[in-house]
């Protein structure tokens, strides 16, 4: 399994709430270069927080990608989610990006590298990690790499 997490771009500093502020012109550029990072990668599917800043973010890499499936919103990729819940909803195999929000991103990294989310992995916007090992289980993959745009 391969499972790559992205951060989203840099966002408005404000909206009338924190779920709909938008990504800035420079967010959506950094998007596009953390993306060419996945170019000729095979992708499963894309799972992406329900918060604007994320979709719009998961939308542009879709868009670089010529990534032919729909996105999956789901619920618990948002920044306050549970990074322990987080895993058991991973798909057990596959190649799968995640694309969400610090500091639940950096939790899940510390969480699937080192079994517990005391080492938060530094994650700015639009960062790119790539993680790989058999089974999405606490403590069992590898962090193979982390691009900062």
């Amino acid at each position: 399994m391969k499972l790559w997490i992205l951060r989203h771009g840099e966002a408005e500093p404000h909206a009338r709430r924190d779920a709909d502020r938008n990504l800035t012109e420079h967010g959506r550029q950094q998007v596009l270069r953390s993306a060419a990072h996945l170019m000729g990668q095979p992708l499963d599917c894309i799972l992406v927080s329900p918060y604007v800043r994320a979709q719009q973010t998961a939308a542009l890499v879709r868009d670089a990608l010529g990534f032919g499936s729909a996105l999956k919103t789901v619920p618990w990729l948002t920044p306050e989610s549970d990074p322990l819940f987080a895993v058991k909803q991973l798909p057990d195999s596959g190649n799968v990006l995640l694309v969400s929000h610090q500091p639940f991103v950096g939790e899940l990294i510390s969480l699937l590298q080192h079994g517990h989310c005391r080492q938060p992995q530094p994650m700015q916007t639009a960062s790119l990690a790539e993680l790989e090992g058999e089974w999405p289980l606490a403590g069992s993959l590898r962090l193979l790499r982390v691009w900062h745009p």
